[in-house]
């Protein structure tokens, strides 16, 4: 939403009477831009503010009205293309098909030159870009509107509107486009209109002038030849009496020889439909004979293909059965029994029993020792208790009589003290006991978990040897399998490199066999008008697989020239000895083998053991056989020369053949090696196709092994993989193990340590709780006797001294009987140590002999397992192997029959084909015969048509009167022709009605000449109409330059007070082509070039300019698009100030953000927009009717 909220305006001044009628009274838009809906702004006289937001849509209405009054330029209206001014769309309003404005314009005093008080100026276009002009609901053009906009000084310039940028483009223009600005005011444009439509007219007209001119200067020149030509032609009546006669002569010839080729035509053509009919009687055979082995075919193929694929999966079978066979017979082959190695457990268990036994006596020993160590440490005990008795006997005298001495009450607080200690030692072993039992708990727990584990893992480390025997087992049987499928990849790469390289030389010898046959086929099938189709010879021949190497080339030397000849289906007939007679000299030189009747013969003859005749080595086709064998029947084949020579000696009609390639015959020889022929290179393909199809069955035969090598190896590689998998997993989980132990091992060590720590603290605490308890037991003793005696004497020390050395003397023994109980021990505990470790290892080599004989049992049973494999599979292999013998002859008969039947379908289809060619040749023939046929009928028509045309006799008497006859010289009646044409050439260009023509043509030469007259009278009007339009302008520029002239230092003066400026020419000399130069000078600046003034200056500079222009040539309206933008307050009050004195004469719309241009605003529009992208227009009147009282304050809110 947007407000404006005006403040009172200033004072109006009344309007002077002098306002014009003609004025924009209203503007509607209908998809213009951003005006979606049908929107009317209703013009009032003075000046219409217009105002609102940035982007609201104000400048849109100066664009409708340049757009209504015919502006062409897209990029004036601010877009890229002329369609951009339609609604494009905008919130949820859908684009338009069409922009429309309408521009009402009051018409009351006539300005316009139209008889309407109103003119309704209406502008559409649609998206097609089609447009569309209006005056008043009439449709009209584009000129029409402006022809009538320019009587009120509005042109293409559209110097009225003043848009936004319009005053930087008027300065920075070029002085001719000033002077358009001007032009435009003063009402000039029509006026350069009608110039440059009389100037067209002027262009065109010269056209036809030059037209007319050319013409009767033909017509000139063509009067008198024909003059002469009336004369000719009554000399030329005797000379065409001759000519007419020669001509009927030879037309009578020309239609006999006509006819005799349509005749020959016919014949032709009978001819060859004769031929196309048996061609397609043969097709027909050939045809159901393709069909026929296409059905046996679609049934020996996929027997074929079963076959093979059979073969196949046999050889396969056979491949992995053998590689079972090779790995059960490699288990067999690697069992040995092998006998424990390691000591007899029963020998171990019998010295562990007597070591047992040696203890259980020392055992014995140990507890006598024991016994009497017992016995002596209770005599000593005795004898301690005793001295200890007497000491303290002694010790309490003694304390007693200190006691007494000291008093009572220190032995009383020290009693009190000692059993407190006493009762805090008794509750600290109670905890240490606590303790001990849960540390002992502990212990025992991790003990038994160690040993659980330990039990485990000894297990486990059993059961890991016999998974690495299988993973060592399965990789090697992995490696051997690989090693096996290498083997078979390398020979089946070797087999298809051979395979590659023979069809490579295949390809090679058949792009060196030489054609030339082709210019012979062409241009005998021309001629004759039938096909004539050649092989090469050397396809009929084949060199027996039994022949000798060299034959070959000794096939070639023995031909000869003929060994590049080619072979024909036809005979030599007439027609085709016709054909050879016409030969052109540019086809090479071909030898022709044609068939004959007959079977391989050859001379009768004696020949040595060493030598053969070479038609024996080789095999013809039936057609060709009697043929070649006339070619080769004296040839003999020799193995050396000597030979050879022998064999011509004996008889001298023969020739023999060396493999070395000579020649010999009776008194001559060949020698010497030259290009091979194309027998020599058939044999070769032959040969390199042979050794291709033993390859190509090779490598089908490799294929099965190859697929049963690469199967059984990737059976390996599973079972390798399987059994590493195995042996990682349990190695894996010995590691765990492992590591648990020794976890558990620290765990129990730590447990240990902390028994005995949490022990020896309590046996320290019970330690200190016996002394406290007899330093207690000993407090209260003297505290009784100090309570007991009171009279003491001093103590003595014999009964202490007699107890001590009894005591000492006890020690003594006791002593001896230690020794003798740690010697018993240690010798006991020796032995048992030993028992204990002989019983283990006992334990251990049963253990291993345990496993041992496991293992050897597995193995015998996998050997044996291995052995019953091996000798199925070696029966299965057997069976296999006579499977795929079977399947092999089956697969080679079915793939026979198969290619057999392919071959012969290929020959057949090379029948069909070469019968459909000859079919589609000979219909092509027969068809070019018959369009010859028609050809040469359609010339004998013609020929007729034209002669009866030409003559004007008809044919029948042509061919009964001047039929040629046995007296006929065809050169005499050329030459009288001639003669008679050469007569009547020299009498030149004969033109029988040219008396006729040539009054015509007089005639028609004095009409032009009229005609020429008149054009160069109106070019001449034009010509002046011209210079009158010129000497108009000429007025109308200079009154409304002097006008300007003088109005613009006025302006600039208004505008800058104190300033100067001032418009001059810049050609004053040539008024109509001048241009207009600015200068101007503001106050206090001496500077003229109006690139040194500021934007504002500029702008106040442009509007001094078009002001002048107003005020020298008032127009109906002026459009201002925030010309003030750039203007201080002082200048827009000098420029409000020009608007109110251009309102005495004019309209003014105004688009401006201005508060004072607001405020001298008879009418102001409020231009809006909100968020659907559509533009709405509120209006407010700011003077009431007479314009002349200010409005009130008001307020206007959109």
């Amino acid at each position: 939403m947007w407000g404006i909220c005006l403040a009172p305006p200033t004072p109006t001044p009344a309007l002077s009477a002098k306002v014009t009628e003609v004025y924009l009274k209203s503007l509607t838009l209908r998809g213009f831009k951003s005006f979606a809906s049908a929107t009317t702004l209703k013009f009032e006289p003075g000046i219409c503010v217009v105002v609102g937001p940035n982007g609201s849509g104000k400048s849109n209405v100066v664009d409708a009205l340049a757009w209504v009054m015919g502006e062409q330029g897209a990029k004036t209206l601010r877009g890229g293309k002329m369609e951009d001014v339609i609604f494009a769309g905008a919130g949820g309003r859908k684009p338009l098909g069409r922009a429309e404005v309408t521009l009402t314009i009051d018409n009351s005093d006539g300005a316009l030159d139209i008889d309407y008080t109103e003119v309704s100026v209406t502008r559409r276009m649609f998206r097609d870009g089609a447009s569309e002009y209006e005056i008043n609901g009439s449709k009209a053009r584009l000129m029409d509107i402006q022809e009538l906009l320019s009587d009120s000084g509005i042109g293409r310039e559209m110097h009225v509107i003043v848009g936004q940028g319009r005053l930087s483009q008027i300065l920075e223009s070029r002085p001719e486009e000033r002077r358009a600005f001007i032009e435009e005011a003063a009402g000039v444009l029509k006026h350069r209109r009608r110039k440059e439509k009389a100037q067209r007219k002027l262009v065109s007209m010269q056209a036809n002038l030059d037209r007319l001119t050319d013409l009767t200067g033909e017509l000139r020149r063509q009067l008198k030849p024909l003059a002469r030509q009336a004369e000719a032609a009554r000399r030329a009546a005797t000379v065409q009496a001759d000519l007419r006669e020669a001509r009927l002569r030879l037309a009578g010839y020309e239609l006999t020889q006509l006819q005799e080729k349509l005749g020959s035509a016919e014949e032709q053509t009978a001819m060859l439909l004769a031929q196309v009919e048996e061609v397609t009687t043969q097709l027909d055979v050939a045809t159901e004979i393709h069909t026929n082995l296409e059905a046996e075919l679609a049934v020996a193929a996929p027997a074929a293909d079963a076959a093979q694929q059979l073969w196949f999966d046999l050889s396969s079978l056979v491949e992995r059965i053998s590689a079972t066979k090779r790995i059960a017979d490699d288990r067999v082959g690697s069992f040995q029994e092998t006998p424990y190695a390691g000591q007899d457990p029963d020998q171990l268990e019998r010295r562990a029993q007597r070591a047992a036994a040696e203890y259980q006596e020392l055992a014995t020993h140990v507890e006598i020792a024991a016994e009497r160590l017992d016995n002596m440490r209770d005599e000593v005990a005795i004898r301690q208790e005793a001295a200890d008795q007497a000491d303290r006997e002694h010790l309490a005298q003694v304390r007693a009589l200190a006691d007494r001495r000291e008093g009572i009450v220190r032995l009383l607080a020290q009693e009190e003290s000692q059993r407190a200690q006493v009762t805090a030692l008794e509750e600290e072993i109670t905890r240490h006991d606590e303790l001990v039992a849960e540390t002992l708990t502990r212990l025992q727990e991790a003990e038994a978990q160690h040993q659980e584990l330990g039990e485990t893992l000894a297990r486990l480390t059993l059961d890991t040897e016999p998974l690495r025997e299988t993973h060592v087992r399965a990789d090697a049987e992995a490696k051997a399998a690989e090693q096996r499928l290498e083997q078979v990849r390398s020979q089946q790469q070797n087999l298809e490199r051979h395979v590659s390289r023979l069809e490579s030389r295949i390809e090679t010898l058949r792009a060196t066999v030489p054609v030339t046959h082709g210019a012979l086929s062409d241009s005998l099938t021309k001629a004759s008008g039938v096909t004539h189709e050649f092989t090469p010879l050397a396809q009929h021949i084949t060199i027996r697989p039994t022949a000798p190497a060299g034959v070959d080339g000794a096939l070639a030397l023995a031909l000869g020239a003929l060994s590049e000849a080619v072979t024909g289906t036809t005979r030599l007939d007439a027609t085709t000895r016709n054909a050879l007679a016409t030969i052109p000299e540019s086809v090479p030189r071909t030898a022709v083998i044609l068939p004959g009747t007959g079977g391989i013969w050859h001379l009768d003859a004696d020949l040595p053991a060493d030598a053969a005749w070479l038609i024996d080595h080789i095999d013809v086709d039936a057609d060709y056989a009697a043929t070649v064998s006339r070619l080769l029947a004296d040839v003999v084949w020799a193995e050396t020369l000597d030979s050879a020579c022998a064999i011509v000696d004996a008889d001298a009609r023969l020739k023999a053949v060396t493999p070395t390639g000579v020649l010999v015959g009776d008194g001559w020889f060949i020698a010497g090696r030259g290009t091979r022929g194309a027998v020599e290179i058939t044999a070769q393909i032959a040969t390199a196709q042979a050794e291709l199809a033993d390859a190509h069955a090779d490598l089908n035969q490799l294929a099965g092994t190859f697929a049963g090598a690469k199967q059984a190896a990737e059976d390996a590689r599973i079972r390798a993989a399987g059994a590493t998998s195995a042996l990682q997993e349990q190695e894996t989980r010995v590691a765990e193990l492992t590591r648990d132990l020794k976890r558990l091992e620290s765990q129990v060590t730590a447990n240990r340590k902390e028994y005995e720590r949490t022990t020896g603290h309590a046996m320290q605490a019970a330690t200190r709780l016996a002394e406290l308890q007899h330093k207690l037991a000993d407090t209260t003793d003297r505290l009784a006797r100090v309570e007991e005696d009171t009279d003491l004497e001093e103590p003595t020390t014999q009964a202490r001294d007699a107890a001590a050395q009894a005591l000492a003397q006890v020690k003594a023994m006791e002593l001896e009987a230690q020794l003798a109980l740690r010697t018993a021990e240690e010798r006991a505990e020796s032995v048992r140590g030993k028992s204990t470790n002989l019983f283990r290892q006992a334990e251990q080599e049963r253990q291993a002999k345990a496993r041992h004989e496991q293992a050897m049992a597995r193995r015998r049973a996998q050997a044996a397992l291995a052995r019953v494999v091996a000798d199925a599979a070696r029966d299965l292999l057997a069976r296999a192997t006579d499977a795929t013998e079977r399947a092999t002859s089956d697969r080679d008969a079915a793939i026979t029959r198969r290619n057999q039947v392919q071959t012969r379908l290929a020959t057949a289809k090379d029948q069909v084909t070469a019968l459909r060619t000859q079919q589609t040749r000979l219909t092509d023939n027969a068809h070019n015969m018959e369009i010859a046929r028609s050809q040469a009928q359609v010339r004998m028509e013609e020929a007729q048509t034209k002669l009866v045309e030409q003559l004007g006799v008809p044919v029948t008497d042509i061919m009964r009167d001047y039929t040629p006859g046995p007296e006929f010289d065809l050169k005499h009646e050329k030459a009288r022709l001639k003669q008679a044409e050469k007569d009547l050439s020299s009498l030149g260009k004969v033109n029988p009605l040219a008396l006729e023509e040539y009054k015509a043509l007089e005639e028609r030469y004095e009409f032009l000449s009229t005609q020429l007259d008149d054009v160069e009278q109106a070019r001449k009007d034009l010509t002046d109409v011209i210079e009158d339009v010129d000497a108009k302008i000429l007025q109308l520029f200079t009154d409304a330059w002097l006008d300007v002239q003088a109005e613009f230092p006025k302006v600039f003066a208004t505008l800058f007070p104190g300033g100067e400026g001032r418009l001059v020419l810049t050609e004053p000399g040539s008024m109509l082509t001048t241009g207009i130069e600015v200068e101007a000078r503001p106050p206090g600046k001496k500077v003229k070039r109006l690139s040194l003034l500021s934007g504002g200056e500029k702008s106040l500079t442009a509007l001094a300019m078009l002001v002048a222009i107003f005020r020298a040539r008032p127009s109906p309206f002026y459009v201002m698009d925030e010309v003030e933008a750039a203007l201080d307050d002082v200048n827009l009050r000098r420029l409000i100030a020009l608007f109110v004195e251009l309102r005495k004469d004019s309209q003014l719309i105004v688009i401006t953000h201005q508060k004072p241009t607001m405020d001298v605003a008879n009418v102001l529009y409020g231009v809006t927009m909100r968020g659907d992208g559509i533009t709405r227009v509120i209006s407010q009147r700011m003077t009431p009717g007479d314009l002349a009282n200010p409005p009130a304050p008001q307020s206007s809110q959109s």
